[in-house]
């Protein structure tokens, strides 16, 4: 009864600025992720109410080998999250602790391996390859699906950068990401001021 969120949000989403343009004109959609360290699962990946953040990603990723962003863009969103595995719920974080407990003992079972978190390279100390959360989400969206539960979004923090400071329990990175599973739920797309 609680899971649905009664108000809009806005996400900023980095991409390429040509496929921004597009989406902008109604000629693309956003597309889902769905790598498997995509750490909140498959969906469209929003930074939410950080402008910022987005503008970053799209600096930094296109400065990767192999990056599809040549011209960094973002865009806006207004989002409606809907039914929400909302991570910075109580519920929502013992459900998913019992979905992981739960494919801990099947993955066991079935004498496979479980994923585990990984940084990207050696000079990274943030662990954003997350197999383990991936699979861990995944699984607990698909165990919601089981017991008649569609979820619309996922939405969690994510503690990421060095501290802000010496003995900081804030880190220059941290942010709330948004992995919009229903694309019904993205209500409109806008160019950021």
């Amino acid at each position: 009864m609680y899971s649905s969120r009664s108000s809009y949000v806005l996400g900023f989403h980095g991409l390429d600025e040509a496929i921004g343009k597009k989406i902008l004109n109604g000629n693309e959609t956003l597309r889902h992720s769905n790598n498997d360290y995509d750490w909140l699962g498959d969906g469209v990946y929003f930074w939410e109410h950080s402008l910022e953040r987005a503008k970053q990603y799209a600096i930094q990723d296109s400065k990767r080998p192999n990056s599809k962003i040549t011209t960094p863009f973002v865009l806006g969103a207004v989002i409606d999250l809907g039914r929400c595995l909302d991570l910075l719920d109580k519920r929502w974080l013992d459900f998913t602790k019992q979905a992981y407990d739960e494919m801990v003992q099947t993955l066991s079972e079935e004498s496979h391996v479980l994923p585990t978190n990984s940084a990207f390279n050696d000079n990274d100390f943030d662990l954003k390859k997350r197999y383990l959360d991936c699979a861990v989400i995944r699984y607990a969206i698909q165990a919601a699906k089981d017991d008649g539960i569609e979820f619309d979004s996922v939405r969690a923090v994510f503690w990421e950068g060095k501290p802000l400071y010496p003995g900081a329990g804030f880190n220059t990175h941290n942010h709330i990401q948004l992995s919009i599973i229903n694309a019904d739920c993205i209500k409109g797309i806008f160019l950021p001021k």
